[in-house]
C-alpha cells in the first residue's frame, strides 16, 4: 500500500499531525521556543535629577566629596577602596569560611553534576548481565535442552544496548533546562558572596559607629561626674543649691543609663561579625575599628543603565529561571509527540560455563519501539499550558527584578547625596553645640547663667555628637550599598570570571 495513499486517507487533522511528525523526523529539530535574552531597558539615567558629586565637610572623618564616574568599571575587590587592612582581612576570612557561602557553592556543585548527568541522555545506554540458574522441567513435556535432560543448569551472559533518538529535542530541551537551572544557582551563589562582603563592611562600620558612640557617652559621663563633684563642693560651702546638685546627679544617672544599651549593641555587633567570618561568638576578635581609620572612596564608579542588567546576579538569576521555563515548554510539547526506542542485545546461553561462547550458543536481537500518546485525559495538554503560564510568570518576575534593581541603584545614589548633606549639617550642629556648651559652662562659672541652661547645653551636645557619628556611618555604609547595587564587580574576580565566560 503506497504511503501517499495512507496519508491522504487520513482525516485532515490527522494528516497535519503526521506531516508535522514527518518533518520533525527529517529536520531533527527541538520543538518549543528558542530562548532569547531580554533586551536591556531603554533608559539613560537612574534618577530623574542626576547628581554628579556630593558636598564635602572639612575636618570630619568621612567628609570628603564623592564624584560619580558614569560608565566606569567596578573592581572585584571594591572593599579595598576603604584602605583598611583589618577590613580586608575580615572579608577574605569570610569568603573562605562563611558557611552560607559554602552551602551556596555546594548547591552549585550539585547543579553542575545534574547537568552532566542529564547529558548522558545523548548517548546509548549499555548494560551487561549474567544469569545462572538450575532448572527441572516436568516430565510430561519435552525437555528444553537438546540432550533431553529434564534437570539442567543454564548460564546466560548478554549485553543490551538501547538508544532513544532525540527526534523532537526532548533530551536537548531537558539538558537546556537543567543548564539554565545551573546558571540560576551559580548567580545565586555570586549574590550570596556579594551580600556577604557587603554585610561585613556594614558590620565593621556599625561596630566603629557604636564604639564612637560609647566613647562619646563615656566622655560625657566623665564630664557630668566632674560637674557633680564641683557642685558638691560648692553646695557644702553654700555657693550652690541642693536643687542644682540634684539636677546634675539626675543628668549623670541619665547619661550612664544610655551606656548599657550601647554596650549591648556593640557586643551583638561583634557576635554578628564573628559569625559572618565563620567563627563562634566566643572566638570574636577584640579588634576595634575607628571611622577615622576608614578612607571614604571619593570616586565612585556608576555602571551605565544598559549594562546593569548584565552585572546584577539577581537579574541574571531571574533570566536563567526564565530560560529554564522556556525550555520546559519544549519538554511539554515533546512529551505529546511519538517516542522511539532502538534496542539491541547479544549474548550466549549454555548448559555449562565452559561451553559459553562456543559455536551455536550465541543469540542476538535488534528492535525498534515507537509509542505515541493517544488519550491521557488532557494531562499532557494542560501540562503544556502550565509550562507556558510558568514562562509568563518567570518573565514577569524578571521584569520585576529589573525594576527593583534600578530602584536599588537610584536609592543608593540619592542616599549618598543626602548622606553628604546630612553629615555637613550634623557637623555644623555638633560644632555649634560644643561652642554653646563651652560658653554656658564659662557663663555658669562666672555666675551669668543658671545651671539649667548648662544642663540643656550638655544634653544638646550629647545628642549632636551621636548624630554626627551616625551621619558618618551612613556615608560609609551607603557607599558599600552602592557597590552592591551595581553588582559588586564579581566579573572582575578571578574566582568568578569563569562563571561569566561559561554563561
Amino acid at each position: 500500500m503506497p504511503v501517499s495513499w495512507f496519508v491522504h486517507s487520513l482525516l485532515p487533522g490527522r494528516r497535519r499531525a503526521v506531516a508535522m511528525v514527518a518533518l520533525s523526523l527529517l529536520a531533527g529539530c527541538a520543538v518549543g521556543p528558542d530562548f532569547k535574552r531580554p533586551a536591556a531597558p531603554e533608559v539613560s539615567e537612574y534618577n530623574a535629577h542626576p547628581v554628579t558629586s556630593t558636598v564635602a565637610t572639612e575636618h570630619v572623618a568621612g567628609g570628603e566629596a564623592q564624584r560619580f564616574a558614569t560608565g566606569s568599571d567596578i573592581p572585584g575587590d571594591w572593599w579595598t577602596l576603604f584602605h583598611s587592612k583589618p577590613l580586608n582581612a575580615l572579608i577574605e576570612q569570610s569568603l573562605a569560611n562563611n558557611h552560607d557561602l559554602k552551602a551556596a557553592q555546594a548547591a552549585l556543585a550539585v547543579a553542575r553534576e545534574n547537568v552532566l548527568a542529564q547529558r548522558g541522555s545523548y548517548y546509548p545506554s549499555v548494560a551487561a548481565s549474567f544469569s545462572a540458574s538450575r532448572q527441572r522441567q516436568a516430565g510430561t513435556i519435552s525437555a528444553t535442552p537438546n540432550s533431553g535432560a529434564f534437570q539442567y543448569n543454564l548460564f546466560t551472559p548478554q549485553v543490551s544496548v538501547s538508544y532513544v533518538p532525540d527526534i523532537f529535542g526532548l533530551n536537548r530541551r531537558t539538558v537546556e533546562s537543567v543548564q539554565a537551572q545551573e546558571q540560576a544557582v551559580r548567580f545565586q551563589m555570586i549574590a550570596t558572596q556579594i551580600t556577604l562582603s557587603t554585610n561585613v563592611v556594614a558590620a565593621v562600620v556599625q561596630l566603629a559607629a557604636l564604639q564612637a558612640q560609647v566613647d562619646a557617652t563615656q566622655e560625657l559621663v566623665a564630664i557630668n561626674a566632674h560637674m557633680v563633684q564641683i557642685l558638691r563642693d560648692q553646695s557644702s560651702k553654700g555657693y550652690a543649691s541642693g536643687l542644682d546638685l540634684a539636677a546634675q546627679e539626675s543628668q549623670l544617672a541619665q547619661t550612664k543609663a544610655t551606656l548599657p544599651p550601647l554596650l549591648k549593641q556593640l557586643a551583638q555587633q561583634r557576635d554578628l561579625l564573628a559569625v559572618l567570618v565563620g567563627e563562634f561568638p566566643s572566638q570574636a576578635t577584640d579588634a576595634s575599628f575607628d571611622l577615622s581609620k576608614l578612607q571614604l572612596p571619593q570616586e565612585l564608579p556608576v555602571s551605565l543603565p544598559s549594562t546593569l542588567v548584565a552585572q546584577r546576579p539577581d537579574v541574571l538569576q531571574a533570566e536563567a529561571n526564565m530560560h529554564a521555563a522556556s525550555a520546559q515548554i519544549g519538554i511539554a510539547i515533546a512529551n505529546r509527540l511519538p517516542n522511539i526506542v532502538l534496542s539491541a542485545n547479544a549474548g550466549s546461553t549454555a548448559l555449562a560455563m565452559n561451553q559459553l561462547f562456543k559455536s551455536g550458543t550465541g543469540f542476538w536481537g535488534i528492535g525498534a519501539d515507537i509509542t505515541a500518546p493517544i488519550f491521557q485525559g488532557g494531562t499532557l495538554l494542560h501540562q503544556e499550558r502550565a509550562a507556558k503560564a510558568a514562562y509568563v510568570e518567570a518573565a514577569e518576575q524578571y521584569r520585576s527584578t529589573v525594576m527593583t534593581v534600578f530602584q536599588n541603584v537610584a536609592d543608593s545614589l540619592v542616599a549618598l547625596d543626602q548622606d553628604a548633606a546630612g553629615l555637613k549639617a550634623a557637623a555644623a550642629a555638633s560644632d555649634a553645640a560644643k561652642r554653646t556648651l563651652d560658653l554656658s559652662e564659662r557663663q555658669w562659672r562666672a555666675g551669668y547663667a543658671d545651671y539649667l541652661s548648662l544642663l540643656n547645653a550638655e544634653q544638646t551636645y550629647q545628642q549632636a555628637r551621636i548624630n554626627l557619628v551616625q551621619a558618618q556611618a551612613n556615608r560609609y555604609a551607603d557607599t558599600a550599598a552602592l557597590f552592591q547595587a551595581l553588582g559588586g564587580g564579581w566579573w572582575n574576580r578571578a574566582d568568578l570570571a569563569q562563571d561569566k565566560n561559561e554563561k
